[in-house]
């Protein structure tokens, strides 16, 4: 057993930053922010490749992927959200460092300040819940 603190890197797309990085507020809430390198990209889709970069480094003991994927009309949301999670899941089978997903999908959004307050409210929980998972691992490793 090391007495090295664990170290996360924290990924986070940049559309809706304002209700995304909220899930660090969160992740920071359980864990301590000096141990986390933040990163930012431009959208989910580019998440499983940013992700597989960190895990590769070896600095890492998990990898943590925030983004929201809306339905902007233009684009079928389920398909990049199912295309990212499924990168993000290959990353961390690929390299055996955890990569937790905080990537929503939300079936119901309109840019609202209902709606962000409620999402910016979760997005924190979901930042807590993958300091959890990410705490556990790392305690199980």
């Amino acid at each position: 057993m090391t007495d090295t603190p664990a170290r996360f890197a924290f990924v986070k797309a940049q559309w809706h930053a304002d209700i995304v990085d909220r899930a660090y507020d969160g992740f920071t809430e359980l864990t301590a922010a000096h141990q986390t390198d933040v990163f930012d990209v431009p959208g989910a889709f580019e998440m499983p490749l940013k992700a597989q970069q960190l895990a590769k480094t070896g600095k890492y003991d998990a990898v943590i992927c925030a983004a929201f994927v809306v339905d902007g009309g233009i684009y079928r949301h389920d398909f990049v959200a199912g295309a990212v999670v499924d990168g993000l899941m290959r990353v961390g089978l690929d390299t055996g460092v955890p990569v937790l997903s905080v990537s929503l999908t939300p079936h119901q959004y309109q840019e609202t300040d209902h709606h962000n307050t409620i999402y910016r409210a979760h997005f924190i929980d979901k930042g807590r819940e993958a300091a959890r998972a990410a705490l556990s691992l790392v305690a199980g490793a």
